[in-house]
Parts: C-alpha cells; structure tokens; sequence
C-alpha cells in the first residue's frame, strides 16, 4: 500500500501510474547506440568482402545486450537492413519500377529475420542468452525461416576455421554463443586471435586443375528475357577460347542456355562435337505449372540435367501463391555428377542462405560449382556478397570452388 497527501492509503498497483511510462533520454541515447553499432557490423561484415565476415560475431552480442525487447528487435533490423542494403535499387532495376517497390521488398524481406530475433530475446542471464541465441541462428538457417536466413553470422566460420568442415562449424557455433555471455570481451580477444592466424595465410579457394568458371556480360531488358540465338554464339566464342588455353571443365552462369529445348541442346551438341570439353551451364525447363532452375552439362557426346535449383529467389522467380514461378525442390536433391565427379551446386541466391550448402556437404562432394545471373544487381554488392558467401563455405570443408556469374 502506498499513500496519498491526505494520508490516506490505496493499492500500491496504482502506484505504477506515477512512474515515467517512456524512457528517459539516456536510456534512449544507448538504445540508438545499439542500433547504429548494429547497423555498423552488418555493413561492415556483409561488404563482399570475405574476410570482413567475422565481424558478424558482434551482432549476437549486441542483440543479448540490448536493454529491452524493443531495441533488440531493432538491433536485428539495422543488421539486416544493413547487410541487404543493395536490395531497393536491384528489385527496382530488375522490375523496372519506382524504388519504392524496392524499399517494401526489402522492409518485408526483413520480417522473420527480426521477428525471431525478437521474440526469442530475453532480459535473463545465464545459460539462457546462449540457448535463445542458437536457436535464433539455427531457426535462420533452416525452411522455413531459413528461405529468407540471409546474413548469417554463421557463414563467418570460413574464415576463422577454414578446413575444419564440421568441426569448424561447431566452433564457430560456440563462438557465437559465447558471444551472449558477460565473458564476450575475452572471446572478442581470442577470436581477434584466431582471425589474425587464420587471415595471415588465407587463400581463396580455387578450381581444380582443368576447370574454369567463364563470367559473362549479357544485359537483360526485362525478367522474362532469356538467352538469343546472338547470345549463344557469343558465349560458345568464350567456350572455344577456353579450350585453346586447356580448360576441359567449364561452367557457365545461371541461365547461360535460356530455355532449354531440343533445338537447343542440338545446337550445343553439336557445336562441342570437335572439343575435348564438358561444359556446364544454367538453364531454365518449362513444364505444365512452372519451369525449373537446372543446371545441364553438355559435351559433344550429349546432355544431360546435374541440378535442380532447390530454393529460387521468392518473390520475383518463386511465388507459391501463383503459378506459372520457378519451382522449389527445398529438399531436393543437393548434389549431383558433372564430369564424372560429384558436385555441389548453388545457383545465386542458394550462396545466400545456409541449409543449400550445408545439405549439399553431407554428400562429401569434390567441388563446389557456384553461379548466378546478376544482371538485375547493378552497381550494388549483391553479387560480391553471394561470392563471398562461396569463398567462405568453400574455405570452411576445404573444398576447390568453382565460379560463374552473368553481371
């Protein structure tokens, strides 16, 4: 019970009316801080660069630290926000409409990234910072949070603990939750350690004797434009002259081939028949509901499909709601042979996420194949970042990587 001046008394629940219901200045002033250090590491970590990835490991700390569920939510949002910045301006460029279009997606895109973040956060110590914590990267790793899990802390693992594989993997997951704990500025220090040991003889993953990735530079005026009689001409020029100089193995980006069709494979077929070469590249198989995002290997001896792309970019190719998109083989299979070895592929927006790569490594594949069509990204990092992603996964199981884009 509390009383009033009169001396009367009243029930002390009534007592909470009296206290300020917003926060004071200060208070305010440390959650913007929060905000802006967030926004700050996910720019910072999702430049395209690859060994700029590990600083994602602060984001978990910042999150666990965060004064109330409010700021944490927004934690979660400047980080993604921050990551995706190139977003507006390529869904503007690939729709061809006015950036607000652009801004709704990525705001919407943010949702579930902020969403579970928010919800599993909590104001308890303990072993309970670290448990919610590896949840929320593990339910942002996998379907069907994980279809839009970009910006994972975890793909950092590469570059800390490269050829560790799985073991690696697991360190880095303890790293991270070790980063929710009040002993993070020891962890902070020894993981500025074990980046500066790792980062000093670091190498970037390369193809396998024999392989190439050949980038190409075809524009596309409109999403439903696909490759020309012109356009094939022009990209078996850049097949031949790879061969001249010994490539055997050679990938192409997504939707070198356009639509694939008879006509179309006669004309590869055809036009390998004098090359000792095996050329891989995207192309899309039209069906009664939707079409496929494959990839197809080609030699003068034949064809054939190597992958199925398992999680198309939603939205603008994957609309479940509508028929007609790409279809997505979310459990499909995740690994596939192209010249005689076995491969992982991921197809553009699969080097996003986590779960393409890591299904696809349970396989224990020889390389990883990794293109996209970037057509759409313009002068943002989106392309740089998906290569980035690659490079760090390729790092972490040790495995040659292979690359192709279409910007």
């Amino acid at each position: 019970m509390t009383h009033d001046i009169s001396g009367r008394s009243r029930p002390k629940v009534f007592s909470g009316w009296l206290r300020p219901s917003l926060p004071s200045y200060p208070d305010g002033l440390v959650g913007l801080g929060f905000v802006a250090a967030s926004a700050l590491v996910g720019a910072i970590a999702w430049s395209g660069e690859v060994l700029a990835l590990p600083a994602a490991v602060l984001f978990p700390t910042l999150w666990t630290f965060a004064p109330n569920r409010l700021v944490a939510g927004l934690v979660a949002l400047a980080y993604f926000l921050a990551a995706s910045r190139g977003l507006p301006f390529g869904v503007s460029i690939f729709y061809a409409s006015d950036m607000w279009v652009g801004l709704a997606l990525w705001i919407a895109a943010s949702f579930l990234f902020v969403l579970v973040h928010a919800v599993l956060w909590t104001s308890k110590s303990g072993w309970h910072r670290p448990l919610r914590y590896a949840l929320a990267w593990i339910l942002m790793s996998v379907p069907p949070f994980g279809i839009i899990g970009w910006a994972n802390p975890i793909t950092a693992a590469g570059v800390l603990f490269p050829g560790l594989g799985w073991f690696g993997l697991i360190a880095m997951a303890h790293t991270l939750s070790a980063m929710t704990t009040r002993a993070w500025p020891v962890v902070v220090l020894v993981i500025g350690a074990v980046f500066a040991l790792s980062s000093s003889d670091w190498s970037e993953p390369h193809p396998p004797e024999g392989w190439i990735g050949i980038d190409t530079h075809f524009n596309y005026a409109s999403p439903g434009q696909h490759a020309d009689y012109a356009q094939h001409l022009a990209t078996l020029a850049l097949v031949q002259d790879a061969a001249k100089v010994g490539a055997k193995n050679i990938a192409l980006p997504e939707s070198a081939f356009g639509i694939w069709t008879p006509t179309t494979e006669h004309l590869w077929v055809s036009a390998l028949q004098d090359l000792d070469v095996t050329v891989n590249g995207g192309a899309i198989i039209v069906g009664a509901v939707g079409y496929d995002n494959v990839m197809i290997e080609v030699s003068g001896k034949g064809a054939h499909i190597v992958y199925r792309e398992r999680m198309p970019v939603p939205v603008s190719m994957w609309q479940p709601w509508a028929s007609g998109g790409a279809r997505a083989q979310i459990f499909g299979k995740p690994a596939g042979r192209y010249a005689g070895t076995l491969v992982a592929p991921l197809i553009c927006y699969e080097q996003l996420l986590v779960w393409p790569v890591l299904q696809s490594m349970f396989y224990e594949p020889s390389v990883i194949v990794a293109t996209g069509n970037g057509w759409w990204t313009g002068d943002t990092n989106i392309v740089a970042i998906q290569k980035a992603a690659a490079l760090a996964w390729a790092s972490l199981f040790g495995v040659p990587l292979v690359i192709a884009f279409n910007t």
